[in-house]
């Protein structure tokens, strides 16, 4: 059943709702039309591409449900759904059409870059890149132009994430182990992620389904350890990583003809949010030599704020509601990330 708005409810105030979902967890929440937050919830992985449409929806739902069981029922004033693994208009339209029996069908929904961009900026020229369990940017201009990227992994010419990272990582790792490579420190880091004896016993793991392949993903805090310690493999992997996003960044930029501005770089996901001072430095040392006006932004608010301050501009917030939910939102961000 779709969540209920409450409408029949005379006098009581509207709000807002807003989702953001990436490739691990997704956050929801209902906002009341002055910033302040009235109810979170949190769920995990909304990705179409890896639940399917119907399960994404379903989740959107429960946790629409959830804020307003919660609030109490309550006429939404605006919904902005932004979602990993929306990256076509195709997959954006079958969402759509997947929930049209909901109440909040009339949402807008769009890709989770949208919601990251606004949390890293206001300005009308801007690009974010999203690097966590994969890899994606988008870059808007003031006049409306809008460049973004399928986002499909290797078939559609990405490099990077956390799950690929990981897998790069293993690759090299089993090839250094039978002598088709060079030794690395991974061949002991990544075993010792999973608790098991060798790369071997990994390598079965995967291929049974006793580890799922989606905690590829969990190896890449290892591959920066390793590169940390100077280890010649995990370091070329982190700059690499370090590589695709500047190419992703500066190759929007020049697409929009904005290099001859200062225009933001928003970078956000697991991976930037790392902090690993070599991959951010190679990013700043490309952008430099790319994009030299580009000015990066890290973003260090869950991405769930970008997608309430859309919501709210959605529904007529003005400049003191939004500064409001910014606040709110950043104080509520320990129980966002537990």
């Amino acid at each position: 059943m779709g969540a209920l708005t409450g409408g029949r409810a005379e006098g009581v105030a509207p709000i807002v709702i807003a989702v953001d979902g990436g490739g691990s967890k997704t956050d929801a929440v209902a906002v009341e039309l002055d910033g302040t937050v009235a109810a979170a919830a949190r769920a995990g992985t909304s990705s179409p591409h890896l639940i399917g449409m119907d399960a994404s929806a379903r989740i959107v739902d429960d946790l629409i449900e959830r804020l307003l069981a919660e609030t109490g029922p309550r006429p939404i004033a605006a919904a902005g759904i932004y979602l990993s693994g929306l990256d076509l208009p195709a997959e954006v339209e079958a969402f759509r059409s997947g929930i049209a029996g909901y109440a909040w069908a009339d949402a807008v929904v769009d890709n989770d870059l949208f919601a990251l961009l606004r949390a890293g900026t206001s300005e009308p020229d801007a690009v974010a890149v999203v690097c966590g369990t994969g890899i994606n940017c988008v870059g808007v201009r003031a006049d409306g132009a809008v460049v973004r990227y399928p986002s499909l992994g290797m078939i559609s010419g990405d490099w990077g994430g956390g799950w690929h990272l990981g897998e790069q990582a293993l690759w090299h790792a089993a090839r250094a182990v039978d002598g088709r490579g060079s030794a690395t420190a991974l061949t002991a880091a990544i075993p010792a992620v999973y608790g098991l004896d060798d790369v071997q016993a990994v390598i079965e793991a995967l291929h049974f389904a006793r580890i799922p392949n989606a905690d590829l993903a969990r190896i890449a805090p290892s591959v920066f350890a390793c590169a940390e310690d100077g280890d010649a493999v995990a370091v070329g992997l982190v700059d690499r990583q370090a590589e695709e996003i500047v190419a992703l960044a500066a190759t929007t930029l020049r697409r929009l003809e904005l290099l001859g501005r200062p225009v933001p770089v928003v970078l956000g996901g697991g991976i930037v949010g790392s902090r690993d001072a070599r991959l951010l430095d190679g990013i700043a040392s490309g952008l430099a030599e790319r994009a030299p006006l580009a000015r990066i932004e890290l973003v260090t608010a869950a991405p769930i704020l970008g997608a309430a301050l859309l919501a709210l501009e959605a529904a007529g917030a003005g400049p003191d509601a939004l500064a409001h939910a910014r606040s709110g939102l950043a104080e509520r961000r320990a129980a966002l990330v537990r």
